[in-house]
This record gives structure tokens, sequence and C-alpha cells, in this order.
């Protein structure tokens, strides 16, 4: 299925991984959003599971393993062309997971990884996505803490 003038939507998921205040974030290498911040995440393969996507995509992209737990939101995004059409449409599930063991270090299609205190967030360029996300659910995720089963 191709990304850019898709003829239905992507469904792709995202990790919610925390530490002691901090959460992890990756420097997309691709578009949409090449550049810019998020969490670690990807696109659902045909003939996998949403759960095992998570767990595939945070270890490509950030040498960690994960355990899924609770989805925390989904978020739509739809970016249009210059003319109006739609050149990407995703719908993103994202979901707080608890670490296994790894330490992170960027791989596959991030350009970078690192732990960011929740007060320095704001601070990044994040990807549009993200930064609803985040707004929406930032004194939620303070609670979280991936060290430890929900």
């Amino acid at each position: 299925m191709k990304r850019e003038y898709p003829n239905q939507p992507i469904v792709g998921v995202g990790a919610v991984i925390i530490r002691d205040g901090r959460i992890l974030l990756a420097r997309r290498g691709s578009e949409p959003g090449k550049n810019r911040w998020s969490i670690p995440g990807g696109l659902v393969e045909l003939g996998e599971t949403v759960r095992s996507t998570i767990v595939r995509e945070v270890k490509e992209e950030s040498s960690l393993d994960v355990e899924v737990h609770s989805l925390i939101d989904v978020v739509d995004n739809l970016v249009p062309d210059k003319k109006g059409r739609l050149r990407y449409h995703f719908i993103i599930l994202d979901f707080f997971t608890t670490l296994k063991s790894g330490t992170p270090r960027a791989g596959s299609d991030a350009l970078d990884v690192r732990w960011v205190p929740f007060e320095d967030v704001d601070g990044y360029d994040l990807t549009k996505t993200f930064r609803g996300f985040f707004e929406r659910n930032k004194e939620r995720l303070k609670h979280f803490d991936s060290t430890k089963k929900p």
C-alpha cells in the first residue's frame, strides 16, 4: 500500500515509553514529519497485530524491548497537499508500554532517540500529531512509568 496519496487510511502505532518523568522521543527519518520529533512507532504490516507492530517498531527505532499495555489515544493524521488533495491519511493507535530491556539508540528510520523531560517536550520540533497527543494527554502521562507494570 502506498503511503503517499493512499486509496484508504493506513493504520500506524505509537509507543509511549516513560521513565523518571522523561518520555522517549524519536526524530523521524521519513515523511510525513521528517526531522521532527515524535514517539517511536510505525505502520502495521499485513498479517501483523497492532501489539506485535509496536514491539517491532520500538526495537527497530530505539533498540529497546517493550511489552505493550493499554491504549492511550487514537490520533487521526490527515495531511492535504497544496491543491487540497489528501497526501497522507493515517490512523495512529498510541499505547503505553513497559520497558523489558535495552539501551536506547537510533536505528532504522529514526535519526535520533532521547529521553526528554516532560517540561522540555514543548521546546522540541514535534510532529503536529504528537504535539496534539501530548497536549491532550500530558497530565495523564505524568502518572505512567515504563519501568513498572500498570
